[in-house]
């Protein structure tokens, strides 16, 4: 399969792929990438963790025209983070060529990122609002787009951004294609993206291919938690995502930890871009243990080899869990944990979560300052 797929690919893909180490393609690889190659629209859901990046970005580059210079592709994605994460995968993915991909991100200086435009990208990544204002000022020309891809395309079908998604969408020629991936779509978003594109293929990967990740949780009261965060700091030396459900809970309990002498970081959507970049980097780095994040704030965040993910609070759902849980584990790394801190109401919710996605729930306790199975 490997060898057919790479058959059909420019030299400069292949000699990509060796150098990435990659073996096979994934579920969502080998659905996605012919059907984008022939220009078809789709709409795809598959986990967090499982290359939905490289489905669309390889036939993306292979598309690409390297003689001609102006907007080719138009890659949206909702969080600054993000963005910046699929700019570097698309720069490492294009190596060897002349082709250039630049990024555009609301709350950036205005004036830089029109520096970029002068120097003619084929590639445009970037946020919806900002994409739609350098549209609007008429500085980003959308005629030449033959491709436009919406990454986590839950999010941006949200009601916040559909006047822009909608502009964006209009701003380009009726011969475009339009392609979507997601980790979890509902019906509603599906109904919303196809009313966007011709008679799309859709993919819908339900299951990792190589289901690294463990389920873990503690069960306590709900005043016990910041111990059971704080024992647990100390019982294993690792490094960990743990979720909180708003920024205020999250700014205390930050504050209550570092009383505690746990060594933690904050990210969140009031916190300055500097602030956020020193957090992510203090984590990268190792001098930081936990990372206390919401929802919002982890999109899109990629942190090679993160080993545990901790729900400190239980989200409202199935999805925001596959999304939390899908930064540990990640395709090509070491096995993840995924520990949820719960109380007795939330345990029920949390053993429905784990059936509905058929994964094994141990039950843990500490015992002396270790990690032990719950008798």
């Amino acid at each position: 399969m490997l060898n057919e797929f790479l058959e059909s690919y420019q030299a400069f893909i292949k000699s990509n792929w060796v150098k990435a180490g990659y073996e096979k393609l994934t579920a969502v690889q080998l659905e996605a990438m012919p059907y984008i190659l022939e220009g078809k629209d789709v709409i795809a859901s598959s986990p967090t963790g499982t290359g939905k990046t490289i489905a669309y970005l390889l036939p993306l580059l292979e598309k690409i025209n390297q003689e001609s210079k102006g907007v080719q592709s138009v890659i949206l994605a909702p969080s600054r983070e993000l963005v910046m994460q699929i700019l570097e995968e698309t720069q490492k993915w294009a190596e060897g060529t002349s082709i250039l991909a630049a990024s555009f991100i609301g709350g950036a200086n205005l004036k830089r990122q029109l520096e970029k435009l002068k120097k003619r990208p084929q590639i445009v990544i970037g946020t919806p609002g900002r994409i739609n204002e350098l549209i609007m000022q008429k500085k980003l020309k959308m005629h030449e787009v033959k491709l436009l891809v919406m990454d986590e395309g839950d999010q941006l079908l949200l009601p916040e951004n559909k006047q822009a998604i909608s502009n964006i969408v209009k701003s380009t020629l009726s011969d475009r294609q339009l392609v979507l991936f997601s980790a979890t779509l509902s019906p509603e978003a599906i109904q919303k993206a196809s009313a966007m594109m011709k008679k799309p293929e859709l993919i819908n990967i339900t299951v990792k291919e190589s289901p690294k990740v463990e389920y873990q949780y503690f069960l306590c009261d709900a005043r016990e938690k910041i111990d059971v965060l704080r024992k647990l700091s100390a019982a294993e030396k690792f490094q960990a995502l743990v979720f909180v459900r708003d920024i205020g809970n999250l700014s205390v309990l930050a504050e209550k930890l570092q009383f505690k002498g746990v060594s933690v970081g904050q990210l969140h959507s009031e916190l300055k871009k500097e602030e956020r970049a020193k957090a992510i980097k203090l984590f990268k780095q190792g001098e930081i243990q936990y990372l206390l994040v919401t929802d919002v704030a982890a999109r899109g965040l990629d942190l090679q080899g993160l080993t545990h993910v901790i729900h400190y609070e239980l989200p409202e759902g199935l999805s925001q869990f596959v999304h939390r849980s899908g930064r540990t584990g990640r395709l090509g790394s070491a096995s993840g944990t995924v520990i949820s801190i719960v109380t007795e109401r939330e345990e029920r919710k949390l053993k429905q979560i784990c059936r509905e996605l058929n994964a094994d729930l141990h039950k843990k306790e500490l015992v002396a300052g270790k990690i032990m199975n719950s008798k």
